[in-house]
């Protein structure tokens, strides 16, 4: 049996943790520069607000309603997200992440009632640990268990835990699913399906094996088999996890400003983040880049203001993954297309031409001695910063600090990543 575990409303209960006055209280997160809503409470989706809305279409709704509009803290939504698969591992040996709120679970040998019971201690003991509420799908496929978790978190008489364990319970629950909520169906697909008659997950699954071969690619065929109770996804070889996953062809890292750029110096701190931000996650993959795309362009939502758009590659010596050597690059490549006079809304970087940073063929040119020096700083950079609680203790001098990109007015304190943002409890006692 393989367990989903998923966080209720993972942004919002973020806030709640340390903010006990947002409970029961509609409660919104916004995206980067408070652009649109991103995640939302139960009693924010009950006043009719939904993930997308642009903020100022329904803020004549938040200030009628009361409703806690607050800017994203990803700091803060990271560290509590690792606490809780921490205390999953620590539970049940295994905790195959899967996205920032969600994680599946081997079950092993467990049936029934027990597995059932061991479920409901780990949300129990995860609400305990970290203040996250959860919820838990278990099923003999990774599909059905996504579809449990969704009726666990749904219908508050399966006290947080849904168990797909025999034919009329997977049939009652694809019946009760349509196609669109069902992992791995898109919106293109949900419209192709809706052609054949299938608009329930019921429909999907019926179909005879070969119907399904001509309608579906291979991953259709997959979704439907894990439908079916055939297990056949790994959770190793999906989204860019485990040894066999695919090589990504490209990364990207870009940023709307907060306020608009037309200092070119300012424009060069901006992209020194983007370098150290994406030659991290580049690291943290293995991955080295031996080519770079470096664009920038302005509001294309103010006519009043003059338009300019312009991107530059840069072909790189030898692959990397060295902040220094992809900043300069970055740098170089900036300022080609750099245009005073104009005031820029969005920039970033693309890394392509990428391989696998263990098997790198060195530069005939290239100092091989320099070069492992400078993986060790590397490696040392890391260590440093993910050992502290400050992601960028250590970063290169022309860094931009993230806060000052990004517009986020209503940002709550990294309570937990930050020392000064410690909440201070006050112990002392009139008269003592």
């Amino acid at each position: 049996m393989t367990g989903l575990l998923d966080c209720n409303n993972f942004f919002v209960s973020c806030e709640r943790v340390f903010n006990p006055r947002l409970r029961n209280r509609p409660v919104v997160v916004l995206s980067n520069n408070d652009g649109c809503i991103v995640a939302l409470s139960n009693e924010a989706k009950a006043l009719g607000l939904r993930r997308g809305n642009p903020l100022f279409q329904v803020k004549h709704i938040c200030d009628r309603e009361g409703v806690a509009v607050l800017s994203g803290n990803h700091r803060l939504y990271g560290d509590l997200s690792s606490r809780v698969m921490a205390t999953v591992s620590e539970t049940t040996g295994s905790a195959h992440v899967y996205s920032v709120d969600e994680c599946f679970i081997d079950f092993g040998g467990w049936q029934g009632d027990d597995c059932v019971a061991a479920g409901r201690e780990l949300v129990r003991k995860i609400r305990r640990a970290t203040g996250i509420p959860t919820s838990l799908g278990i099923a003999p496929t990774k599909t059905l268990a996504k579809i449990a978790s969704r009726f666990a978190k749904r219908y508050p008489a399966y006290r947080c835990v849904c168990i797909i364990d025999n034919e009329y319970r997977r049939r009652r629950a694809l019946e009760l699913t349509e196609a669109g909520d069902v992992w791995g169906i898109g919106r293109k697909l949900v419209k192709r399906l809706a052609n054949y008659g299938i608009t329930h997950a019921i429909h999907l699954a019926d179909r005879p094996a070969e119907d399904v071969e001509k309608m579906l690619n291979i991953t259709g065929v997959r979704t439907w088999k894990e439908l079916n109770a055939i297990p056949c996804i790994d959770i190793d070889t999906i989204e860019g996890y485990g040894e066999d996953a695919p090589m990504q062809k490209q990364i990207c890292c870009s940023r709307s400003f907060g306020s608009m750029i037309s200092d070119r110096r300012q424009m060069s701190e901006a992209f020194a983040l983007f370098a150290t931000i994406i030659t991290r996650r580049m690291r943290a993959r293995n991955i080295a880049a031996a080519g770079l795309t470096v664009f920038i362009h302005t509001n294309r939502h103010r006519e009043d203001l003059p338009s300019y758009f312009a991107s530059a590659y840069r072909q790189l010596d030898q692959p990397t993954a060295d902040t220094m050597t992809i900043a300069q690059a970055a740098e170089s490549a900036m300022r080609s297309i750099f245009r005073p006079g104009y005031c820029y809304k969005r920039a970033g970087i693309t890394i392509t031409d990428l391989c696998d940073s263990r098997h790198i063929q060195q530069s005939l040119f290239a100092d091989n001695a320099d070069v492992e020096r400078r993986k060790r700083l590397m490696a040392t950079v890391d260590l440093i910063n993910s050992s502290s609680l400050s992601h960028d203790r250590v970063h290169i001098a022309s860094y931009m600090p993230i806060e000052c990109v990004a517009k986020c007015e209503q940002r709550s304190p990294d309570f937990s990543t930050r020392m000064s943002d410690i909440i201070k409890v006050n112990t002392t006692h009139n008269g003592l």
